[in-house]
């Protein structure tokens, strides 16, 4: 773990040392910048990187991944908005149109942030709000890492990628991933490269991150593991996909 463990979701601190005294690396050996591997976004035509990327802001608070990456989502999924006078959906807006005390108060500085399910319901009450006909929630949530779960992701995953037609948001453990801290956290898949076996994050941590590829069985690794209990009251919490998907 390379930032100090708190008890919120999403939550990031400082930079933390090695016991030599040097500073750790920013990513652990399992997360690979963007800025490091452009080739599959040059030759491929990635659709959902270049609905998505563009709409994924900054989490306003420590504890708002969930918000962050579902405001992303509906933005890509809608679009720039038609006309001058109309702005971008921002959190806090969205939150307003939501109306859920509950979503407000985990993503509120200090706030516990989210479980899977809650995850699940609150991206059903956004979509519910912004009056997306047709669009429905589909969620996955494994609960092991075995040959046939990770066929399963890749599935998930490769149907993303056909099209800009959904948005796949993933609750994870960030430090699987990143090497770093050791909690859960939401954000939005930007693409898969299936030759590869790699998967993008457009990560909403961005006061730590930019997006970083990783690949499949490791995020899958971070998807199972339980919450630990210095996390409170998402102790033992276990991640998955929640997917937008447009009408047909």
């Amino acid at each position: 773990m390379r930032r100090m463990l708190a008890l919120l979701a999403c939550v990031a601190a400082g930079p933390v040392l090695a016991q030599d005294g040097d500073a750790l690396p920013k990513l652990g050996p399992n997360a690979t910048p963007v800025t490091d591997a452009t080739d599959y976004l040059r030759q491929s035509p990635a659709p959902d990187y270049w609905a998505f990327a563009s709409f994924v802001k900054p989490q306003y608070t420590t504890s708002a991944c969930s918000i962050a990456a579902v405001t992303a989502a509906v933005n890509g999924l809608n679009g720039l908005p038609a006309n001058a006078e109309d702005t971008v959906l921002t959190q806090p807006g969205l939150l307003d149109l939501v109306g859920s005390d509950e979503w407000t108060a985990l993503s509120a500085e200090g706030g516990d942030g989210v479980r899977f399910d809650q995850l699940v319901s609150f991206t059903e009450a956004a979509v519910a709000s912004l009056a997306m006909a047709g669009t429905r929630v589909e969620s996955f949530q494994p609960q092991a890492a075995t040959a046939e779960t990770l066929a399963t992701l890749r599935d998930w995953l490769a149907a993303n990628e056909a099209s800009a037609d959904d948005a796949l948001l993933v609750y994870f453990n960030q430090g699987v991933v990143t090497g770093d801290w050791d909690g859960p956290h939401v954000s939005v898949i930007g693409a898969y490269d299936a030759a590869a076996d790699t998967v993008l994050i457009l990560e909403v941590d961005q006061e730590w991150y930019i997006p970083y590829w990783t690949p499949v069985p490791v995020l899958l690794d971070a998807m199972v593991k339980p919450t630990g209990a210095e996390h409170g009251v998402l102790e033992g919490e276990t991640g998955g996909f929640v997917r937008i998907a447009r009408a047909d």
